[in-house]
């Protein structure tokens, strides 16, 4: 019977002998590899910490004991261990588990993430909340060395050290530029770093040389310069850590002999683990971005490369193409990305662009406002940003781009619903939260080429901008006629022509969401307006469509509280108009991870839905 087999629980894993450990990882890994090739998902990342999971779960007692993952692209194995074994060929899939971990999946998921570097202070928390009831319970922070680059990590790390809690942060290092930890000596160090022996030689000579405060701060001295030439581990202890480390993230044994030894530990402790990205297939380890989140491949094969490109661009091609075209053209446009050159159509930008490229790491605020920065000094930034990353850098948008009416554009990908990665990627908020805040300018285009227009458009406005785009294919080739952008102004697509007792209807749709319409409107015979803008909407055309229409349509792919049609709601109000209005969006719930097309279905955004969503207001209204 294999290893795996027997495993079903955390528990179990602990039944199992310790020397079976490292065939008990093989097979873990294994199944991982066959898993995500069948649904899909983050791999690289689960592939490097197989070890430490199983020497978590090993050591710790879960889910007494809580483990709280960063981001978690890497929290698979934990599924796996945790009882989700047979349904992780539901992973990311409507109806089937989550592709990060969720507190209502299961107990084990001790606290919701997708978003980076939350992890550290959950765990604060929740070992401060022990400490206040009495609870014996150990926490620990798995982190990663990007997610590590974000001033939250660096913020819960002061107040962990000052708070003094008992709390293990774990370093996953697998990029940071420090020697593989091979060899004797390095693996002599990092256990006598975590020995109980070495804590006490350390405290005793602490408090020996207390009396002698000259001679102590030339001790601590030397005890700091000496660990800094073979260790890096001195800032960690500035914070007010016990630094251990770094170890062999990929050596169970030294793993569990390290956690054993230090997880009743009081006070915080920083434990630097280093491990490599898609460790055990070989093709992820020689190229961990290609496989960091991958489709559904033959795993016996490898991930095609060079071929089967898609005919149609998606929107992020089709950004990043604009953005090389439009800063050969003008000098002072410099693009910026919070890490995701990848994912934001940055790749060809940072090669042809080098010195007008910055990648500013995990950072979303400081992106925000380094841009701010540069426009002040008459430089064009373009921020490449996921509409769900620049939520976290809301003041920074009002405060330091709006306030002072800088002209920065903000490239909002993802924008609307992102299918697998679920409501923690979803772009469901940007119009409703940038809708309220003054000098800013919202357009959503419809078309691959209206998108390339609108980015264009932007570049020429005294103030902020920002142009909303979704996830996948642009709609149309990238030179199809556009006609010409105008600020605050829509474009007619379609004029009703019901029949003479039909009530006539006029269909007002933003971004992606006019295709879907067209279909609707041929149907109803309704007029079908592309409004192009969220902010300043076509005050003059919803005026004139009111009063030739017995009913107005909002539709758009973000939220229906307080996004576009809550300003035609507006504009009516205020010109005193009584024409109903109804308005299709985003609910106001979170809608969980699977393809698109369902989940735009599930909310009525899909062309039946929303011809359904008309004829009912209809029938209510006659």
């Amino acid at each position: 019977m294999a290893l795996l087999d027997q495993v079903h629980l955390p528990a179990d894993l602990r039944r199992l002998p310790r020397e079976s450990l490292p065939a008990f990882c093989d097979e873990l890994r294994a199944f991982v590899t066959e898993s995500v090739a069948k649904t899909g998902g983050h791999f690289a990342s689960n592939l490097g910490v197989v070890e430490l999971t199983t020497a978590l779960h090993y050591c710790y007692d879960t889910p007494h004991d809580r483990l709280v993952w960063d981001v978690g692209h890497q929290c698979y194995p934990h599924k796996i261990l945790t009882g989700r074994r047979d349904r992780m060929y539901t992973l990311r899939q409507w109806g089937g588990l989550a592709g990060f971990p969720k507190r209502d999946e299961s107990e084990y998921d001790t606290f919701g993430v997708a978003h980076s570097s939350t992890s550290i202070s959950a765990a604060l928390g929740m070992a401060v909340a022990a400490k206040a009831t009495g609870e014996k319970r150990r926490v620990v922070a798995v982190i990663g060395d990007g997610a590590m680059s974000a001033g939250m990590a660096f913020e819960a790390l002061n107040n962990a050290g000052a708070m003094d809690a008992d709390l293990l942060v774990i370093l996953n290092d697998n990029e940071m530029s420090i020697s593989e930890p091979v060899g004797a000596l390095n693996r002599y160090l990092s256990r006598v770093l975590a020995s109980h022996s070495y804590d006490r030689v350390r405290s005793v000579g602490k408090r020996v040389l207390s009396v002698a405060p000259t001679v102590a701060r030339f001790a601590r001295r030397a005890e700091e310069h000496v660990k800094g030439l073979v260790l890096p581990g001195t800032m960690w202890e500035e914070f007010g850590f016990n630094y251990i480390g770094p170890i062999d993230g990929h050596d169970i044994g030294l793993l569990i002999d390290t956690l054993e030894k230090i997880k009743d530990r009081p006070g915080p402790q920083f434990l630097h683990v280093i491990t490599r990205k898609g460790a055990g297939y070989k093709l992820a380890e020689e190229d961990p971005i290609l496989y960091h989140g991958v489709g559904k491949f033959d795993h016996a094969v490898g991930i095609p490369t060079g071929t089967g490109k898609a005919a149609k661009k998606t929107y992020s091609e089709i950004f990043g193409d604009w953005l090389c075209e439009a800063a050969a053209q003008d000098p002072k446009i410099v693009g910026i990305t919070p890490a995701m050159r990848e994912g934001s159509g940055l790749v060809r930008f940072s090669q042809e662009f080098p010195d007008r490229y910055f990648d500013v790491g995990i950072a979303e605020q400081h992106a925000v406002t380094f841009a701010a920065g540069l426009a002040c000094e008459g430089m064009r930034p373009v921020v490449a940003i996921y509409s769900t990353f620049l939520q976290r850098a809301y003041d920074q948008l009002v405060h330091d781009v709006a306030l002072q009416n800088l002209p920065v554009v903000f490239a909002i990908d993802r924008a609307g619903l992102v299918g697998a990665d679920g409501p923690t990627h979803a772009g469901s908020f940007d119009v409703a939260f940038m809708r309220c805040v003054p000098n800013i300018t919202i357009l959503a285009p419809s078309s691959a080429a209206e998108c390339r227009a609108m980015l264009s458009f932007a570049l020429t406005l005294p103030g902020a901008s920002a142009v909303r785009y979704p996830r996948g294919a642009g709609h149309g080739p990238t030179d199809a006629p556009v006609t010409p952008i105008e600020l605050g102004r829509a474009e007619r697509v379609r004029v009703g022509s019901p029949a003479s007792s039909a009530p006539r209807v006029a269909i007002l749709a933003w971004g992606a969401m006019l295709h879907p319409c067209a279909t609707v409107a041929e149907r109803l015979a309704a007029t079908l307006v592309n409004m192009r803008f969220a902010k300043p909407i076509d005050e003059a055309l919803v005026a004139e469509l009111a009063a030739s229409h017995d009913l107005l349509v909002t539709v758009e792919e973000a939220s229906v509280m307080g996004s576009a049609g809550s300003a035609v709601l507006e504009c009516l109000a205020a010109r005193k108009l009584a024409t109903p209005v109804l308005t299709l969006g985003l609910p106001d719930r979170f809608i969980d991870q699977g393809d698109p097309a369902i989940m735009l279905a599930s909310v009525g955004l899909d062309a039946q839905g929303i011809e359904r969503s008309i004829q009912q207001r209809l029938a209510e209204r006659s």
